[in-house]
């Protein structure tokens, strides 16, 4: 039990360094970001929490629960960039606590020690997995939904059939698989069947299938339901258009949107998991190991390599491709190479995992040198940074975990030569949000600047946007009454409900508008869309940079 604590301990430092304690150093991101920062915002400033807006319009184009979770963060700690991400953030560090008390095998390289701990540490320190626990989407939340129905499903296959903790452990299942229902749709049907299915005939419990399904899509449902039916009643078409628009055809459509080849999540899932991708010859022993299996262990992989293969080949057959939409396989990734690490390294063997150690610290080492050159050199001959504040936080962590890579190296416990490795990118990925360079936070998180012009005309101020800053403009300035400009991006849907199409103005309705209210007209645009429009509106009064290469405020 000591032992389990000071696991507990070391993940949960690792939480806090990563997930937590960066989370208000970056400001938001377009477009993900600032969309749900600015639909939590307004479902609190309306008391509508039941129908989803977007600058004031109906916007449909997922369900609730993701957005009262940043609402409920909101409420409790304000309008700010930590509780805009703190969702994403606790998810994955909930992800990282179930790992701990799903992986209960001994490690063989000491067996003093549970791989739990080894797992969970994979998983907080896999590349994607920081990204986007950081990150203000719904995909953290929908893995974590997910992941604790795969995980209560897994333990009711272990309990006896048709017993009390059977049932309990189906109604957990269920209720968590309508929590990731309510979050991002269907899909939340479909990953839990797709594993669960083979699972059970490769385990030679074929018969299973029906008898333990009914119980769990029957909670999943009375979860899902009071809010399926409200929505139904306030907004009778929100079925009908996120069912096809969200699913069928970004499914099947050979327009969908973020099309990518079939190849695409394979491709990717090397960079998505570094470090641990440096380690393939390590994992491809371990994995071809013909050791006796532990207690539970085959059972375990069988179920985890289910929870991998299916869901990766069904998102691999979607036509649109985004790399979040793998992230539930992720704690499957942390249990396998946990698992395959540790029968590599109890062999004895070090020269395949050291050499991943050097392939480590040659991939950081190259990072450690770029950030002063990038500095000096510059991005399009402007310097990357403002001061050398950045740069000099960026190279220390760097530093820190190349020390911690060479300490893995010259381990030779094989045990502690997988925790020093885990530990190894914690420095780096504490300190990324604070790296990113002047121009993409120009380009991608506005919103202070716009909220920062916009106070100089005043609240009164007419506010015209193009279609792909909206959101920033809204969340920037709090406000959800912004005129869309030759253009409605994603909010096409709400523009065209009866009533909304004053919102979408032309140049020539524009014009009006800066002629009919003189000095209290602001238009907000990309600058590649300014110069595409700048023979389309008059000669502005005052303008705006936040960077050469970002983004235009106009006043007129």
């Amino acid at each position: 039990m000591r032992l389990f604590k000071q696991g507990t301990l070391l993940v949960g430092l690792v939480f806090v360094l990563v997930y937590i304690l960066p989370l208000g150093v970056r400001p938001l991101f377009i477009p993900d970001e600032v969309r749900y920062a600015e639909i939590a915002r307004e479902m609190i400033t309306r008391g509508d929490w039941v129908v989803p807006h977007l600058n004031g319009l109906l916007y449909f184009e997922k369900p609730i629960f993701g957005y009262w979770a940043h609402a409920v963060s909101l409420l409790l700690f304000g309008e700010n960039n930590f509780a805009v991400r703190l969702p994403s953030a606790l998810s994955s560090g909930l992800m990282a606590l179930l790992l701990l008390y799903f992986t209960n095998l001994k490690s063989r390289t000491n067996p003093q020690q549970s791989l739990a701990t080894l797992a969970s540490l994979i998983f907080l320190s896999c590349l994607a997995v920081a990204g986007i626990g950081t990150f203000t989407v719904l995909d953290s939340i929908l893995s974590l939904a997910l992941t604790a129905t795969l995980m209560a499903f897994f333990q009711a296959t272990k309990a006896v059939k048709s017993s009390r903790q059977e049932r309990i452990w189906l109604i957990v299942a269920g209720a968590c698989c309508g929590v990731a229902l309510l979050t991002k749709g269907f899909l939340a049907l479909a990953v839990p069947v797709i594993v669960i299915v083979p699972y059970l005939f490769w385990q030679g419990r074929w018969k299973d299938i029906l008898r333990m399904s009914w119980l769990p899509i029957l909670c999943a449902i009375l979860v899902a339901l009071p809010w399926s039916i409200m929505v139904h009643l306030r907004a009778p078409d929100f079925w009908n258009f996120f069912f096809w628009h969200e699913h069928v055809k970004r499914f099947f459509s050979e327009n969908a949107q973020h099309g990518r080849p079939v190849w695409f999540f394979v491709a990717l899932l090397p960079l998505m998991t570094i470090p641990w991708s440096f380690q393939l010859g390590s994992f491809w022993t371990g994995a071809r190991s013909k050791m006796e299996k532990q207690q539970g262990e085959q059972e375990l992989m069988r179920f985890v390599l289910c929870w991998l293969v299916f869901p990766l080949l069904f998102f691999s057959a979607s036509k649109g491709k985004l790399m979040t939409y793998i992230l539930p396989c992720f704690p499957a990734i942390a249990i396998i190479l946990s698992v395959w690490l540790d029968r590599y390294l109890v062999q004895g063997n070090r020269k395949s995992f050291n050499v991943g150690v050097i392939v480590g610290m040659v991939f950081f080492g190259l990072m450690f040198l770029a950030l002063p050159i990038v500095q000096i050199v510059g991005i399009k001959s402007v310097a990357a940074y403002s001061s050398w504040f950045p740069v000099l936080v960026g190279m220390s962590a760097l530093l820190l975990t190349l020390v911690f890579f060479l300490f893995s190296y010259r381990s030779t416990n094989g045990w502690t030569k997988l925790i020093l490795y885990a530990l190894a990118p914690i420095p780096f990925l504490t300190a990324a949000p604070g790296l990113m360079p002047d121009v993409t936070l120009a380009k991608k998180a506005p919103s202070a600047f716009f909220a920062e012009v916009a106070q100089s005309i005043g609240p009164d101020a007419y506010v015209m946007s193009a279609g792909n800053l909206v959101r920033a403009v809204n969340w920037g300035l709090k406000r959800d009454d912004i005129y869309l400009l030759n253009g409605t991006g994603e909010l096409s849907y709400g523009i065209e409900q009866p009533g909304e199409d004053n919102r979408l103005l032309t140049f020539e309705q524009a014009n009006q508008m800066i002629k009919d209210h003189p000095g209290k007209v602001l238009v907000f645009s990309k600058q590649r869309d300014y110069k595409k429009w700048k023979e389309e509106l008059p000669p502005a009064k005052n303008m705006f940079q936040n960077h050469e290469q970002g983004v235009t405020a106009l006043q007129f």
